[in-house]
């Protein structure tokens, strides 16, 4: 019986380490966010701000993975259990980006567009007209 209450209270101690262990990961990680967060509104610089906000981003996905695999306890489950939720993810990802990058190209085609120019069908479409009206005016 002894034993029983001694590996309980081994595992308790254990269990609170690791807890105490993530939350100073996640702590620091949230520091390390708003100070670059706090010193990124002072930048005028485009690229040193771009790379900031992509170091934020890693930054967010490395608490979202302490995040999952501790407090929704997917550390100690199996391998194909963890596939069945990373690699949606990664897809969905990989979706957002794709079509994010797509509605961009469109944005610039829309504003490389010039109006003044007319299709080549249109040209067409004009020129059968006109000869249709030459071809009137000729039979009266």
């Amino acid at each position: 019986m002894e034993q029983t209450h001694a590996i309980h209270a081994e595992n308790h101690e254990g269990g609170k380490k690791e807890i105490i262990k993530v939350t100073l990961i996640l702590t620091v990680l949230t520091l390390i966010e708003l100070a670059l967060g706090f010193w990124m509104m002072g930048i005028e610089s485009q690229q040193l701000r771009l790379a900031i906000k992509g170091t934020i981003v890693i930054l967010m996905l490395a608490k979202a993975f302490y995040i999952v695999a501790y407090f929704m306890h997917l550390k100690h489950e199996v391998k194909n259990l963890i596939m069945t939720i990373v690699v949606p993810l990664i897809l969905f990802v990989w979706f957002i980006t794709a079509f994010l990058y797509d509605g961009n190209s469109f944005r610039n085609l829309k504003n490389t567009y010039d109006p003044y120019k007319k299709e080549l069908s249109t040209k067409k479409a004009e020129k059968k007209e006109e000869s249709k009206e030459v071809k009137s005016e000729e039979t009266k």
